[in-house]
């Protein structure tokens, strides 16, 4: 049996999924536990060796979504990490920061790169993203509770092309006009709100997109 290269297991997870669930409304805690399942079979999919890490970003990916925006504006400052001019209005995507930066010190066993990161851009993206902050993103998106029509229409894209039957290159390419399509939505939806859009996700919408054209020209 392969042995896990992270330094926690299913106890671990056992005991943080338990702790997450007296910390967290039951609306916010069923999104949790079903973003936790499908970023499993995500990972599945794509990195088997991944799936305690991405197990335990999704579990933390949104601790601290409850929280007001003063607090996340005063966790932020004390960081030393506050919103630069105009993002200081993208209010949807504090969690994700502020969620980051907690998981050192309340959260130490859990507290190593990928899952730091998974967490960190799960709502924004950024550019060059990681596989496993990639498919935390997308499980976020897509998970089993999600029921706005966005959220259905990319559920349904990615599955109903049924990726467990493609090669692992047609299921990365796959993956790219998933999420390039996500990215597409989100920023559709913001414009119809008149909201800020984060530059980070300009950029990793742009760079995907970028991938794609590279790879049709070859």
């Amino acid at each position: 049996m392969n042995q896990s290269k992270y330094p926690f297991g299913e106890a671990e997870l056992t005991a943080l999924r338990q702790r997450i669930l007296s910390e967290m409304s039951p609306k916010r805690y069923h999104h949790t536990a079903a973003v936790e399942d499908m970023v499993v079979r995500l990972a599945t999919l794509y990195c088997p060796e991944e799936i305690p890490a991405l197990r335990a970003a999704a579990l933390l990916h949104d601790i601290t979504k409850e929280y007001d925006i003063p607090t996340q504006m005063a966790l932020l400052t004390e960081a030393g990490q506050p919103p630069v001019k105009g993002e200081e209005f993208a209010h949807k995507t504090f969690h994700a920061r502020t969620a980051a930066l907690l998981i050192p010190d309340n959260y130490p066993a859990f507290n190593c790169e990928t899952v730091v990161n998974a967490v960190r851009w799960h709502t924004t993206g950024r550019e060059d993203m990681t596989l496993t902050e990639e498919l935390l993103y997308l499980a976020d998106y897509i998970d089993d509770s999600r029921l706005f029509p966005d959220c259905v229409r990319l559920r349904s894209f990615f599955w109903d092309a049924h990726p467990e039957r493609m090669t692992m290159e047609d299921r990365l390419v796959h993956l790219r006009r998933t999420l390039i399509m996500s990215f597409d939505m989100t920023m559709r939806a913001l414009l119809s709100e008149g909201a800020v859009i984060s530059p980070d996700t300009a950029l990793a919408r742009n760079r995907l997109v970028l991938a794609e054209l590279t790879e049709s020209h070859r």
